[in-house]
Formats: structure tokens, C-alpha cells, sequence
């Protein structure tokens, strides 16, 4: 039977190998991603090109959503018998208006 002494150096063995994967994971992480979108890195990280900036429920079933692609927005118009495509290459920067990042999962702003 082992003692109290044995077990308390098993377990602080098993934290230490905790431990050496974690930071050898965290390591490798800034080694490939490169730490930032922009920066370098084996992986580099890309700007997103698509993004839903806003979405608008009309009714009960449609759905006015603005779309981003590359800097244009396209309006849609979803949830009907078919999707419509309402107005296509709106040119954000030539109408004044601020850029929005894109929300995440596609935010309903109502």
C-alpha cells in the first residue's frame, strides 16, 4: 500500500504533464495562427469576406437581411415562397455611411 508522501508526488507528477501540454498547446497556437489576423504565422488568419450586418423581420415569415460581401452590401429578402434578391452592389463608402463589422451568427437587430 502506498502512502500519503507517494501520492502527493504522483499528483504533483500529474499536474506537472498537465501543465507541459497546456503550454505546448498554447505554443503551438501562436506558432501556426501567428497571434493576429494580419499578422504572420505559419496559418495566417484572413479577413472575413462575408458577413450578415443587419437582418429585419417583416412579418411573421419574411425577413429583410443586409448582406456583405467584400465591401458591397446586397439586400434580401428571405422567408416568402421565394428569396428575392431586392438590391444588389450597395456600395457602402459611396453613400457616406460607416462601416459595421458584420455581427457574429447573424444578429436580429428588430
Amino acid at each position: 500500500m502506498t502512502n500519503v508522501s507517494d501520492l502527493l508526488v504522483y499528483f504533483g507528477a500529474f499536474l506537472f504533464v498537465i501543465a507541459l501540454i497546456g503550454a505546448g498547446a498554447y505554443l503551438l497556437k501562436g506558432a501556426l495562427m501567428g497571434g493576429s489576423s494580419a499578422g504572420g504565422g505559419l496559418l495566417r488568419g484572413r479577413e472575413r469576406r462575408l458577413g450578415v450586418v443587419e437582418a429585419a423581420a417583416v412579418d411573421g415569415r419574411r425577413k429583410l437581411i443586409l448582406v456583405r460581401r467584400d465591401h458591397i452590401e446586397h439586400l434580401i429578402m428571405t422567408g416568402g415562397p421565394v428569396d428575392v434578391l431586392i438590391e444588389s452592389g450597395i456600395d457602402r463608402a459611396a453613400h457616406g455611411g460607416q462601416e459595421t463589422p458584420p455581427q457574429p451568427g447573424g444578429g436580429d437587430h428588430e
